[in-house]
């Protein structure tokens, strides 16, 4: 018997009116493993599937006021305990067969952005928009952990038909590309065969499933801190040493690395911050960038550049400076026998008449850290996308998206772990 579509959407309404930032899901976290848990599932937690060091652009304020809201919020202690301030969970399935094992991900986080108070969006209308200020589910997020607890369900009931495992991963923190890193280097997917993952609408409407998506590219998120010495900007300047000066001649010089001529290159400063006061030598200043790369070589030497601009840059202005890595993603080509069994799969689906549309994704996604992984160890990867009709671009505050292609995706999911395990 598989999951309904009132079912679906029930899990999806709640997920959204609760959303959390990455590394503070603590209340989503828990609520996924409380439905995992009372269908019979092995819930894993914290630095069972967490690397601390390969965190990427975790707050601790955010995270401990995640903890607390999640509290107030009724989460079940049990999880928050064992979670120990890392979000995020995998459910295990063991048939007790042997077999080959699947890796499946969803992302589990939301965006900073406030939800529309509009009486035209369905969340408003309906009594599910968002309960936390200047957080929203607004890039389908709350729809990728619903497939997910649908396709557990699908598995339990299922489970003497199929052979091996099933690991679930729900991955904090993917908006920065800020998750896959730690959850990778614990190793939990390292015995995976094949690794499949998805999105939700995005680029493509009710009715298209692009099953093979072109030109990841790799990315490094890169905050660099400069900190010099404040003085009075008229009495005694030549006692201060300018962090927003060196700052700025960074700004200049990392626009103008040179391009790589074997692949596409990408770098943008997107924050710039520093000073304190008009007459005061500003003593501190923070640049926040990225820097992406047609393959991860190339990506690396931008990081290099960016590395060496930092570096030099604070001799030259006499400053103490900082570099912190706040997230990555690589490249990855999806392997071709999941790429036939996806199109295959999802022609069959009722909505969909669509699978072979070309799409240049010429952006990141940290997928992409897990699915080179198990490719590296040997397996098969795959990342696809499920068409979904959407009333506003991703990340917009009227956002909201076709809630029947939930089904669509469970479908998708569920058909091609049997197709793997059977």
């Amino acid at each position: 018997m598989s999951i309904s579509l009132e079912q679906l959407i029930k899990w999806r309404r709640e997920f959204h009116k609760f959303p959390e930032t990455g590394w503070s899901e603590f209340w989503t976290t828990s609520k996924i493993a409380d439905y995992l848990d009372a269908i019979g599932f092995e819930i894993l937690l914290g630095k069972q599937i967490i690397n601390p060091d390969f965190v990427r652009g975790r707050n601790k304020a955010v995270v401990e006021k995640g903890i607390q809201r999640a509290k107030d919020y009724g989460a079940n202690p049990k999880w928050l305990d064992k979670m120990d301030g890392y979000t995020g969970c995998v459910a295990v399935f063991d048939s007790g067969k042997p077999g080959k094992t699947v890796a499946l991900r969803f992302d589990i986080d939301c965006v900073d952005v406030a939800e529309t108070k509009s009486p035209d969006h369905r969340a408003n209308q309906l009594g599910f928009a968002s309960i936390n200020d200047g957080e929203m589910h607004a890039c389908g997020h709350d729809g990728h952990i619903t497939i997910g607890l649908g396709v557990a369900h699908w598995l339990m009931e299922n489970k003497e038909k199929l052979n091996g495992k099933v690991k679930i991963v729900f991955q904090p923190a993917e908006e920065g590309v800020r998750g896959a890193a730690a959850i990778a280097a614990s190793g939990i997917i390292d015995d995976a065969n094949y690794f499949a993952s998805s999105h939700l609408s995005f680029c493509a409407d009710t009715g298209t499933v692009l099953a093979d998506p072109k030109n990841f590219l790799s990315t490094t998120k890169i905050d660099i801190r400069y900190k010099g010495k404040p003085a009075h900007a008229g009495a005694a300047p030549h006692l201060g040493h300018n962090a927003l000066l060196a700052a700025s001649h960074a700004v200049t010089q990392l626009h103008g690395i040179s391009r790589h001529g074997e692949g596409m290159t990408r770098i943008n400063v997107g924050v710039f911050k520093a000073g304190s006061g008009r007459n005061v030598i500003p003593s501190d200043a923070e640049i926040k960038l990225e820097v992406r790369g047609e393959n991860k070589d190339i990506n690396q030497y931008m990081v290099d550049q960016v590395m060496q601009i930092a570096k030099g840059i604070a001799i030259s202005f006499d400053v103490e400076y900082e570099t912190e890595i706040m997230g990555e993603a690589v490249d990855m080509n999806n392997s071709p026998e999941l790429v036939a069994l996806v199109k295959e799969i999802a022609s069959q689906q009722p909505q969909v008449h669509s699978t072979d549309v070309e799409y240049s994704f010429n952006a990141s996604e940290d997928a992409t850290v897990l699915g080179r992984r198990v490719q590296d160890n040997g397996g098969k990867a795959i990342y696809f996308i499920i068409g979904a009709d959407r009333t506003a671009q991703h990340h917009q505050a009227e956002f909201d998206f076709d809630e029947e292609q939930l089904l669509t995706g469970v479908n998708i999911y569920t058909s091609l772990v049997q197709r793997l395990l059977a």
